[in-house]
């Protein structure tokens, strides 16, 4: 038996959410179980707990698209009982039922090792927000961004892909200024290390012009819409910005103009089919560069009962930080 967070469809189409003990034979195929510690909130499981957003196919489902545990049972190689495994991503917690419950069962493809030295905790304190953070910092800097080129903009930096990516790339010596429209949060993003904040507003305003004065040396963005519009045209010669998010909005009013006079790179950030040396090469980052001390401050624990009110405030940005669940809790 195992307890999880079941969604359900009734004949109007609506959904809902309760907590339900359930058989070990309900779980999805696969050639891994995993004993579920750990998962969090995101704004797809917001989405997946609510309408489904048109990423659930089937009901009933568990959300929940990340999870850290223990392998209780492999029929592959790679992983033996006992072995502590992280899961992010493959569509897990929107078409496979995911880490809302006490017990997974998956792909060992979609499994990565938990590096040594991190708990299960963590790693879902860091989930799938730090994780594609970390994943952005990485291309940024693949693409040339080093500390002392310039400020770094984060977007939407109170949100979790935001308060992680704030966190990061103040630790490797990056001065960074903070996006937020909630004005109260600003000792919250000072704490995680915001050099400055800065008001939504400034930078909502559509485009008015295709450039304005370079002003940034790379930019982590979560929120599209009209304000990554804006602040493509502030970027710095040959800067970039990587993509994270869509909380402004998906359709993206600009020119080509950033990219053919100032060399501009708009860097597209997925962390769902990312390929398993990306993914442990980013969980390796964020064990080095993420300070431990800052992602507990970021930290709200959750228990699967609270879900359901959490996913429809996350849909309105109303949660801060990282919401941390305890499944057995």
């Amino acid at each position: 038996m195992f307890k999880a967070l079941v969604v359900e469809k009734n004949g109007d189409g609506a959904t809902s959410a309760s907590v339900q003990t359930l058989d070990d034979d309900r779980l999805p195929d696969g050639n891994v179980t995993v004993v579920v510690e750990y998962s969090t909130l995101n704004y797809k499981d917001g989405l997946c707990l609510t309408s489904g957003g048109g990423l659930v196919r089937t009901y009933p489902h568990v959300p929940g698209i990340d999870f850290a545990g223990t392998i209780e049972q492999s029929d592959d190689p790679r992983y033996a009982p006992g072995d502590k495994v992280i899961l992010t991503g493959w569509r897990v917690g929107e078409i496979h039922w995911g880490g809302y419950a006490t017990k997974a069962r998956v792909n060992a493809d979609w499994l990565v090792p938990l590096p040594d030295g991190m708990t299960t905790r963590q790693a879902m304190a860091v989930g799938t927000a730090g994780f594609t953070a970390m994943l952005a910092v990485m291309a940024l800097e693949d693409h040339g961004l080093a500390p002392g080129t310039g400020e770094v903009l984060v977007t939407g930096a109170a949100g979790g892909v935001g308060s992680v990516a704030v966190a990061i790339l103040s630790r490797l010596g990056h001065s960074v200024a903070a996006v937020t429209g909630r004005a109260q949060l600003e000792p919250y993003l000072r704490s995680l290390g915001a050099r400055r904040v800065i008001p939504r507003e400034e930078l909502s305003e559509p485009v008015k012009r295709p450039l304005e004065s370079e002003t940034w040396a790379g930019c982590v963005d979560s929120v599209g819409g009209s304000m990554l519009a804006r602040v493509l045209g502030q970027m710095k010669y040959g800067a970039s910005v990587a993509a994270v998010g869509l909380a402004g909005g998906a359709q993206l009013n600009t020119t080509v103009v950033p990219f053919l006079l100032r060399g501009v790179n708009l860097l597209g950030i997925d962390s769902v089919m990312r390929p398993y040396a990306d993914r442990v090469r980013a969980w390796s980052r964020i064990q080095r560069d993420l300070p431990m001390d800052l992602l507990e401050a970021m930290v709200r624990p959750a228990t699967l009962s609270e879900l359901p009110e959490l996913g429809a405030a996350i849909l309105k940005g109303q949660v801060q930080g990282r919401v941390l669940v305890d499944v057995n809790a």
